[in-house]
């Protein structure tokens, strides 16, 4: 029973991971700021200019 807990728990946090859930909770916790539509467009515009930044292979 805990080896399917467990399994759960890892498959979880992995779909948040991959769908950006997580970066968004630690977006809000790292400004200190409270959910909203505001927020997560802040959120998205920060995430796009991250991906812009990186450099691109080829």
């Amino acid at each position: 029973m805990k080896l399917v807990a467990g399994s759960l728990r890892l498959l979880i946090c992995a779909l948040r991971e991959i769908f950006d859930e997580s970066a968004y909770e630690r977006f809000l916790l790292r400004h200190k700021l409270p959910r909203s539509r505001a927020t997560y467009a802040q959120f998205l515009r920060e995430q796009e200019l991250t991906k812009a930044r990186r450099p691109r292979c080829c």
